[in-house]
């Protein structure tokens, strides 16, 4: 058992979460008191102990210690909160003897860190050497997150980031739930007579949102889940004829359709998704082992992934992504390599790899399985990374999860035309992005930024849809209404 003891609140999520990286395995207890003059202390398994005083950094910030050398109380808050992490880090570094990937850095967005540095006019090499030394990273992950960050540079470039928008639909069904997975989705056979209900609400908020968005094309359009080819194909048919009928996309840049498990992928559905101007698809097998496709409840076939793959080759889809999970249960290093080279014979146009996260809302996280794996994960994120490379696969966004297993991230690779921009705009938040669907997010980018009850601006406003499915079909009068009172601010 681990024990944490904070001054003061804010410091509370870097340190749990340090901490936890270190020992996923851990059970930890954290508190704050106010009254205590350590602004953290920490107690390990054998009686070590942390603990650092206002004073003691204060002298570590150098000629900046004195608040005077910074802009605002706030801004010297910060930087006090960002040296006691650097010290927590590297007191733990040297306990364990080991580091973490990503250092100090404990968000999910470690791109934009890189971005902000070559906004400022840093080289990739400037903002990698600058990453390693002011967080810890290491110099191939520091080197991986401006790699990527250069290239999302490249592509945002090409859209309207502040008058455009982009569009997210979301089907929550899916053919069975994993046992890892913690997305709103529910088995499709337990509401197949609520679908056509449910489809009546959505493409309710579909249409509502063309007519606030009148006069304006989305950039990207992404219809996920759950599994969108759940539904039979009529009722894709009307989907898709709904999206149409509401938004002018012949400005699309990229209109993806998740059509996910294999086992929900049909020649039918397949061929009504090509009748629409949908340009990207996933086929998604997250692992050829068969014995871990059983063991997490996927209920298909590594044969019945390969067979969909060229199912869709076969009816003219050229930009196919497919997911992969390092960390399932069982895995080794081995069992990713024989994975990658049935991937590789498949040959998609682009490659997401997942290090598994897990999360209390999944099967995993509710058994108290734990995920300290990161010998085995290592080993495998660097074989994705190979596997991608020589697949010709260059990596175009990253980003993190909390509870991921081994610190490490999940990262998208795609051939030099193939990248998905949706997945970047999501991370990035440089863009409206209107979502529709139970359980969807929203987006807004504000026009003027606005003062939170906290008193920090902000810039970007989230708008919820509930996640129930019966709830989101008796309120999406309310969901509607929600949207309208921030679009165009």
């Amino acid at each position: 058992m681990i024990r944490i003891s904070s001054k003061k609140n804010k410091y509370t999520y870097n340190v749990y979460h340090i901490v936890k990286a270190f020992f996923p395995s851990e059970e930890i207890i954290q508190k704050v008191d106010e009254k205590q003059e350590p602004l953290v202390m920490l107690e390990m398994p054998g009686g070590s102990c942390f603990s650092i005083a206002p004073d003691d950094v204060e002298t570590l910030l150098g000629e900046n210690g004195e608040r005077g050398g910074y802009a605002t109380e706030e801004a010297w808050q910060q930087a006090v909160k960002k040296e006691l992490t650097r010290q927590l880090y590297q007191y733990l570094s040297a306990h364990t003897g080991r580091e973490l990937a990503w250092g100090t850095l404990t968000g999910v967005r470690p791109t934009k860190i890189a971005m902000k540095r070559l906004d400022a006019g840093m080289t990739g090499e400037e903002a990698a050497e600058d990453l390693q030394k002011e967080y810890f990273v290491t110099a191939r992950k520091a080197k991986l997150a401006c790699e990527v960050a250069e290239r999302e540079k490249k592509l945002l470039s090409r859209l309207d980031c502040v008058n455009g928008f982009s569009l997210y639909v979301g089907i929550p069904f899916c053919p069975s739930v994993c046992s890892y997975c913690s997305f709103s989705s529910s088995p499709v056979e337990q509401w197949k007579d609520r679908i056509d209900v449910y489809l009546d609400a959505l493409i309710k908020e579909i249409r509502a949102l063309g007519s606030m968005t009148e006069g304006r094309k989305p950039d990207t359009v992404y219809i996920g889940g759950g599994t969108p080819t759940s539904l039979e194909p009529e009722q894709l048919k009307r989907l898709l004829e709904a999206i149409g009928g509401s938004f002018d996309l012949s400005g699309v840049l990229e209109y993806t359709v998740e059509a996910g498990r294999p086992d929900s992928i049909t020649r039918e559905k397949l061929s009504v998704i090509r009748s629409f101007p949908v340009t990207r698809i996933s086929v998604n097998p997250q692992t050829m082992q068969q014995r871990t496709l059983d063991l997490v409840g996927r209920r298909h076939t590594a044969e019945q992934t390969a067979e969909a793959f060229h199912l869709a080759r076969e009816l003219g889809f050229d930009n196919i992504n497919m997911d992969l999970i390092a960390g399932l249960p069982g895995e080794t290093v081995e069992d990713m390599r024989d994975t990658l080279r049935k991937i590789e014979e498949l040959g998609p146009d682009s490659l997401t790899v997942h290090a598994l996260a897990i999360k209390r809302a999944a099967k995993f996280g509710q058994e108290g399985r734990t995920a300290d794996l990161h010998a085995e994960i290592s080993g495998m994120v660097e074989e994705a990374y190979a596997g991608a490379r020589r697949m010709g696969l260059a990596p175009y966004y990253l980003y993190r999860q909390k509870n991921i297993a081994g610190n490490f991230e999940n990262v998208g690779y795609a051939e030099l035309d193939k990248a998905g921009i949706y997945n970047i705009l999501i991370m990035e938040e440089k863009q409206t992005i209107l979502a529709a669907g139970a359980g969807a997010s929203t987006k807004v980018l504000l026009r003027e930024p606005i003062r939170k009850e906290d008193g920090k601006e902000a810039n970007l406003i989230r708008v919820e849809n509930v996640k129930n499915i019966e709830e989101y079909i008796a309120r999406i009068d309310e969901m509607i209404e929600r949207k309208g009172e921030w679009l165009w601010r």
